[in-house]
């Protein structure tokens, strides 16, 4: 079976082949850094960090492109209330994000173009559209591109021009529908906010931001685009506009991942303090169990966080973990190298990464894996170890890869945390039962264990002696 993929132009499962044998470019709309993101925003490195591990397996060489959005009103706008460079915003945003992904295991794309250093290749796009009357210039020194000019705008999104809901201010656009390609420096805004160009200073619009940086290092066509279906329209449909109105083949497929909600809405910039890696980790979720829960939905799939569901994410990584550590333990860490994916699992993710059916796959292996060490059946438990491993290893999820393997002593603490919290609720419960003699006996069980416990107005807290 060869990777299938959805593609959102065609609205259907397509198989994929590169342009080039063996070659494969990908372009990721990566985020606007005007503050520090949260998980939903994270959702789409982690997506595609899943799917360039997949077509790596799969043999292509991948050149892989994500973005950084760098310049934009928002920014400006969280430069001018905070009294600060808008451009010491989006550096301080852009290493807490390189930051978060990192923490994730979201492997480095093989270049990370920022907006404001690619200018010059976004004012070269806009003049070809400018030559080829696909946009005009307005006495203001703005550039818009004419969305009646190009009669195939809305194949992406599958909608009308005239269907479309326009501007309530047009502004100096010849119609409503038009969008921004270069945006005239207006009074107030910051100096260093504008660059030279034939129109006179100003900076490009958003949208021609990753037509040109895409073009700049993948070429004129390339296989695959990404980003979330929140930018489908109107930021997807005016890319592909733009860059065919350019003579641009561009991308080949579409692929875009579902939104991370809260209670059936979007996640908002304003949630990034109780819903960062950070402030999740507050709480007792490590980076490794975002990354699970994450990638055990499917990429398309809408999702509403809860805290539950992270908890449960929490435990079933916790199940694999633990069965890969059980086995290093009993065979020796050679023994669980080198294994073999199922076909279940294989099957799963080249139909459109099916990660949920991928992970359902590990899950079982692991289960049989168990069952074999207990049955002292060490070569089958070795290979089913290796390759529930192999498998962990394609979702960026392998327990033995050092950015997520704890030290014993830290995975002991944790048990020891675990024990020593039922055994106070046992005491608290022998305790308001007025079965004192009890309570006493596991508070002497814990001492003599080396763990000593105090009761307090709040409640029993315990030392370690």
């Amino acid at each position: 079976m060869s990777l299938r993929l959805y593609d959102t132009g065609t609205r259907s499962v397509r198989d994929f082949r590169p342009r080039k044998t063996g070659e494969v470019g990908v372009y990721l709309c990566g985020l606007t850094v005007q503050g520090p993101p949260h998980i939903g925003h994270l959702r789409s490195g982690v997506s595609y960090d899943v799917l360039v591990r997949w077509l790596r397996h799969r043999g292509h060489r991948v050149t892989y492109v994500r973005n950084l959005t760098d310049i934009d009103d928002k920014i400006l706008v969280r430069g001018a209330e905070q009294s600060r460079p808008w451009w010491a915003i989006a550096y301080e945003n852009e290493r807490i994000l390189a930051a978060d992904y990192a923490a994730l295991g979201v492997e480095q794309p093989t270049y990370e173009p920022r907006a404001t250093g690619h200018v010059t290749q976004m004012i070269d796009l806009i003049s070809e559209l400018v030559d080829r009357g696909h946009a005009y210039v307005t006495d203001a020194g703005d550039v818009w591109f004419s969305v009646a000019s190009w009669p195939d705008y809305g194949a992406l999104s599958h909608r009308k021009p005239e269907d479309m809901r326009s501007s309530p201010d047009a502004g100096d656009k010849r119609d409503p529908r038009d969008f921004g390609l270069w945006k005239a420096h207006k009074p107030g805004e910051p100096d260093d906010a504008a660059w030279s160009s034939p129109w006179g200073p100003g900076r490009p619009g958003w949208h021609i931001e990753c037509s040109a940086m895409a073009r700049r290092y993948l070429g004129d066509g390339f296989d695959i685009h990404g980003g979330g279906t929140d930018i489908m329209f109107p930021h997807h449909e005016n890319e592909l506009a733009q860059s065919g109105a350019a003579g641009l083949g561009f991308a080949d497929f579409w692929v875009h991942n579902g939104m991370l909600n809260l209670s059936g809405t979007k996640m908002s910039k304003s949630l990034g303090n109780t819903l960062s890696v950070g402030a999740l980790g507050e709480k007792g979720y490590r980076p490794v169990d975002i990354r699970y829960y994450l990638v055990s939905v499917h990429y398309r799939s809408a999702v509403d966080f809860s805290e539950s569901a992270l908890g449960e994410a929490q435990s079933a990584w916790d199940r694999l973990s633990n069965f890969v550590h059980r086995a290093k333990e009993s065979l020796g860490l050679e023994a669980t190298i080198g294994g073999m994916a199922c076909s279940e699992f294989v099957n799963a993710m080249d139909d459109d990464l099916n990660t949920p059916a991928a992970v359902a796959a590990i899950h079982d292996m692991a289960r049989e894996g168990n069952a074999a060490l207990d049955a002292g059946r060490d070569t089958a438990a070795a290979n089913i170890a290796g390759g529930v491993r192999a498998m962990l290893d394609q979702l960026g999820l392998d327990p033995l890869d050092p950015h997520w393997d704890e030290p014993a002593e830290s995975r002991l603490t944790g048990v020891v945390d675990s024990l020593v919290e039922i055994a106070l609720e046992q005491r608290e419960a022998a305790r308001g039962r007025k079965d004192y003699a009890a309570a006493d006996r596991i508070r002497d069980e814990l001492a003599r264990a080396g763990v000593t416990v105090k009761d307090t107005p709040r409640g029993p807290v315990w030392t370690v002696d």
